[in-house]
């Protein structure tokens, strides 16, 4: 990038965009980064001040921003994704199927490292339509040195860092815990609920069975869900810390490995992620059935994904584990679970 007066610069590239202000009638770029200047542009040029320009030359190594742009995002983008075309150097990213949004940040970390490599991303970990908008990416300047690009693209490998994980049509099975519910005193609320949650995701709940208060009678429905092939159990309340509830101990007597009893989330805290073998096996607290949001929606979709969450997945979750109970939910649009 060089500086040169205004009346030399016809032939010659902008290295940024040049203002105009007319008062009252416009304010805006009246000349965009990478404009080639003519002989026409140099009286409104000088009309708007400018004697001298910051003018680009390019070396036979440089790479252009549409062109680096989308070796990045060609690279980055896997599993059911696509790209926009560059417009004004930017590429976007856009889901092709539905699915949950996976993304490598430690790589992602060292791509933006560098500073003329700008990608940004939405959270990762959430669910997403076809045809919502994933990321997008591009180059600071309007020309990056080859050196720069490959070293962006040695970065980002062989591997996308951010891809569609595909849900699978899961069989589901519920164990509803409970005396007042068990001897027909009141009506089981909790079931409608959990059918439309696995169903929103294109599982299904086949087979649903009632427990007392009794945690033999609870590992026994366990036990048979698991005999039966479901791939999902979830056990519906029991879950404090009151002596009548026994569905924790329920599920360990089922053989369920507890990965985590509590969790740092709101609404939520009393929540239960063990597996018997590789089957998940979730203890769900009240607040399931009443509140918007909670921590089984943070942890569900990654769950039917497949995925084997750790204690540690669950701690990550306490910076952005308050739900604000927006009136208006707009989830995953918000903060909640977002770290």
């Amino acid at each position: 990038m060089k500086e040169i007066l205004v009346e030399n610069a016809v032939g010659t590239m902008l290295a940024h965009d040049l203002t105009q202000i007319i008062v009252g009638e416009f304010k805006g770029a009246r000349f965009k980064k990478g404009h080639i200047i003519t002989k026409e542009d140099i009286p409104v040029l000088l009309s708007m001040g400018k004697r001298h320009l910051y003018v680009l030359e390019m070396c036979d190594t440089d790479v252009h921003e549409n062109e680096a742009a989308f070796r990045i995002a060609s690279k980055a983008a896997g599993h059911g994704i696509s790209l926009s075309e560059p417009s004004e150097g930017k590429i976007e990213l856009k889901a092709e199927i539905d699915g949950l949004v996976k993304i490598d940040r430690e790589r992602l970390y060292e791509l933006v490292s560098q500073d003329e490599i700008m990608f940004a991303s939405i959270h990762d970990n959430i669910y997403i339509k076809k045809g919502q908008k994933l990321a997008g990416t591009r180059i600071i300047p309007l020309f990056v040195s080859e050196e720069v690009l490959q070293k962006a693209e040695a970065i980002l490998g062989d591997e996308p860092i951010i891809k569609i994980v595909p849900l699978p049509n899961l069989n589901v099975g519920i164990v509803t815990t409970g005396s007042e519910v068990y001897n027909g005193i009141i009506e089981d609320k909790f079931g409608p609920i959990l059918k439309d949650k696995f169903s929103a995701y294109g599982s299904t709940v086949v087979k649903q069975l009632f427990a007392d208060d009794d945690e033999k009678m609870i590992a026994d429905c366990i036990k048979q869900l698991k005999a039966e092939g479901m791939d999902v159990i979830g056990i519906t309340g029991g879950m404090s810390v009151d002596p009548d509830d026994r569905t924790p101990s329920g599920i360990r007597l089922a053989g369920g490995e507890v990965v985590s009893y509590g969790a740092p989330v709101l609404p939520g805290a009393m929540f239960m992620l063990s597996f018997i073998d590789d089957t998940p096996v979730v203890g769900l607290p009240g607040c399931v059935m009443y509140a918007k949001k909670t921590i089984f929606d943070l942890v569900l979709p990654r769950l039917l994904a497949g995925e084997k969450i750790t204690k540690n997945d669950i701690n990550k979750l306490a910076i952005g584990g308050l739900c604000l109970n927006c009136e208006t939910c707009i989830y995953p649009n918000c903060g909640f679970g977002k770290a």
